[in-house]
């Protein structure tokens, strides 16, 4: 099968986050299976550069022309996130359309987060799927962004959305939130994200304690993610007071962008206050050999996010056999798994935290069995081969006008006794779900076929996103 695969973050250029990670496991691993995978990525300098890596094709886009001129008016209006997702797309769009041309793919997968197929699929006809991780309907409120942003920002996101031909979900948490608070009708398939394990157990040399002079003598806890309140840095210093005082052999480690100037302005000053320099390390962001070289050297990995869906974090923490204390927030439980594969402390909660950390910090036999049962359940059902091939089924599915039904992933509090009622009506509901990817694949094919030129249609898209604002 030839394979798209639209994602702005991608490293090492544009690596900045979870997609980016989740599109490079992705790449490699469709390939690994033998099919042939272009990336389309964004770059951080103007241009269009091509390259391979490990059998998968990279082009990288960036455009400086007329759309900017065009979002004018977004940035003026502080429109930030809806500026980029309509460059990022239209620049997806440039590189997809011109290697569509010389030779047709079968399949394209893009996130729903930043819109990347947003032009492409309101342009050219060929199956997509778009794969839900972060919606700006879903978490944009947490930032501080103006309402005209979000509301455009969603439309953008939106747009795709509604003209993918199969729609996945890193998450069943994040499917129903879909179907529930962004009103989404069409069945949308649980694909969760996985991760090269031997890639990630590869020794790259790097000895964290010499480099970064973290302590050989304490129980590292680490932190590795964006310093923001999604991702729980406000809630750290209380973790960490509660925590540091009473154990005299443990020591916090923190890595990843300080966006906001949490650590730079709240949490370092604190430290020094208190001088507790020798116990909290915050490393700056790390590029991905030396956040594995750190998860390591760790004895518990620390998860305090508010909203979470399968995050890379918590996954690399699995392979890495670490004991991970986690925010029991989002798609968290469907990974950790209370008191085998980790503990859960209560979302939003410091205190629930620090007694999470005790038990972890204090009982090295749970930290062996959750580290050991964690590494277990990646190899077991998350690596980036099958992975791979579960989204391959999706797709040949919708290839084959067969489409597969989509199979709840079961949650930890659900009963696993089933009545026959209840039995029957899931089935009818899975018959109900087929026979409608059926029919939009049939809708597909009747799609007007007159050609788009995609300035006008690019247009078109920008007004629309004006009168929904003023809707």
């Amino acid at each position: 099968m030839r394979i798209a695969i639209l994602s702005f973050e991608y490293p090492p250029e544009t690596g900045f986050g979870g997609i980016g990670t989740y599109a490079y496991y992705q790449a490699r691993a469709l390939a690994k299976l033998g099919h042939d995978v272009h990336v389309f990525a964004g770059a951080t300098k103007p241009g269009v550069t091509h390259s391979e890596h490990e059998g998968v094709k990279v082009t990288r886009i960036k455009r400086e022309g007329s759309v900017h001129g065009m979002l004018d008016n977004a940035r003026k209006a502080r429109a930030w996130w809806f500026q980029n997702r309509v460059t990022t797309s239209v620049d997806a769009f440039e590189g997809l359309a011109k290697a569509h041309a010389k030779r047709p793919f079968d399949f394209v997968e893009a996130p729903e987060c930043g819109a990347d197929a947003m032009v492409t699929t309101t342009l050219l006809r060929v199956p997509t799927a778009i794969k839900f991780h972060s919606p700006a309907a879903l978490i944009m409120n947490i930032y501080d962004t103006p309402k005209t942003d979000r509301v455009l920002t969603t439309f953008a996101e939106q747009l795709a959305i509604n003209q993918a031909t199969v729609l996945t979900s890193c998450s069943q948490f994040l499917a129903d939130e879909v179907h529930a608070k962004m009103g989404e009708r069409k069945p949308i398939h649980v694909v969760p994200n996985g991760i090269d394990v031997p890639l990630f157990d590869r020794d790259d040399g790097i000895d964290v304690h010499a480099k970064f002079g973290l302590p050989k003598d304490k129980k590292l806890i680490f932190f590795a993610n964006r310093m923001e309140e999604r991702k729980g840095i406000h809630l750290v210093k209380a973790m960490v007071e509660g925590t540091l005082a009473k154990y005299r052999d443990i020591a916090f480690v923190f890595a990843g962008r300080d966006l906001f100037g949490w650590m730079e302005k709240k949490i370092l000053p604190w430290v020094k206050d208190n001088q507790l320099q020798s116990r909290f390390f915050y490393l700056g962001q790390l590029a991905l050999p030396e956040v594995r070289a750190c998860l390591k050297a760790s004895s518990i990995f620390l998860i305090p996010s508010l909203w979470e869906n399968c995050p890379y974090s918590c996954l690399e923490a699995m392979t890495a056999g670490r004991a991970i204390v986690s925010s029991d927030c989002g798609g968290m439980p469907e990974l950790i798994e209370h008191e085998r594969t980790g503990v859960l402390a209560k979302n939003g909660d410091p205190a629930s935290f620090v007694a999470a950390l005790e038990r972890m910090i204090e009982d090295d036999a749970l930290r062996a069995r959750c580290g050991a049962a964690a590494r277990a359940e990646v190899e077991k059902r998350l690596t980036d081969v099958a992975i791979g091939r579960r989204s391959i089924e999706v797709y040949q599915s919708i290839l084959d006008q067969k489409p597969l039904a989509p199979q709840r992933v079961a949650r930890p509090a659900a009963s696993s006794v089933t009545s026959p009622e209840v039995a029957e009506l899931r089935s009818r509901v899975a018959k109900l779900e087929s026979e409608l990817e059926v029919q939009r694949c049939r809708n597909g094919e009747l799609k007007a076929s007159r050609p788009f030129r995609w300035g006008s249609a690019l247009v078109n898209v920008l007004t629309l996103g004006r009168g929904r604002r003023q809707a």
